[in-house]
């Protein structure tokens, strides 16, 4: 990994959560706990998925929008509480209830951003996510 001497920053709606720094593991595609996750394994499980057999445990989960229903808001406190969870979830556009479910699982969440965020972070990227400022810098991009 290359470190940036200029931090990338990004701006989205204020979110939930603590701040966290890690490693993100990012795609354009939308995102369905309930559909596109083994949460047993702790990998993204739809074939159709383009981090489809990635483990998105302890890592900073950047993908397009949030798809299902009412299912993902248990899902995701089941995922923390099982120690099978991202570290921090970001997505371009939310439903309410991928934000309830963030907030009734203490998942760091932001979205709405001022940029498309999955064309902005790349997988392997170390980034800092401060969801009470709604914001998202790239302290480290991949060499990949």
């Amino acid at each position: 990994m290359t470190p940036q001497p200029d931090a990338l920053i990004f701006r989205g709606h204020v979110g939930i959560g603590s701040p966290v720094r890690g490693v993100a593991l990012a795609a354009s595609d939308d995102f369905s706990a309930r559909y596109d996750l083994d949460r047993d394994r702790g990998v993204v499980s739809r074939p159709a998925h383009k981090l489809y057999g990635e483990s998105y445990v302890g890592k900073i989960l950047v993908l397009n929008a949030a798809k299902g229903g009412v299912a993902s808001a248990w899902m995701l406190r089941d995922m923390v509480l099982a120690g099978k969870a991202p570290l921090a979830l970001l997505l371009n556009n939310a439903n309410p209830v991928m934000a309830q479910g963030a907030a009734f699982a203490d998942l760091p969440f932001v979205d709405r951003f001022d940029t498309d965020i999955t064309q902005a972070i790349r997988t392997g990227d170390v980034v800092y996510v401060d969801p009470v400022q709604g914001c998202v810098r790239i302290e480290t991009r991949s060499s990949g």
